[in-house]
């Protein structure tokens, strides 16, 4: 389970992020693409746009349910 604690700090700001228990393994940049990046750095995907729809916080939460690694957060706010 993702930790605000561990937020990856190239995540934009807002509700959803990536941690560091990231694997890099692309499951969430092929599930929903508008909003997940590549790090080439540090080997891990961050938040690259937060989601502003009801259809779109659905596609981000579907990724944070498929996720391996439980790597993506939802603070809520």
């Amino acid at each position: 389970m993702a930790t605000l604690a561990d937020r990856l700090p190239l995540n934009v700001a807002g509700r959803f992020y990536v941690d560091s228990s990231c694997i890099d393994c692309d499951q969430c940049r092929t599930e929903a693409p508008d909003f997940f990046e590549r790090d080439a750095d540090t080997g891990t995907s961050f938040l690259k746009r937060q989601p502003d729809t009801a259809d779109d916080v659905a596609l981000v939460q579907q990724a944070a349910m498929n996720c391996a690694t439980g790597s993506i957060g939802d603070d809520g706010a």
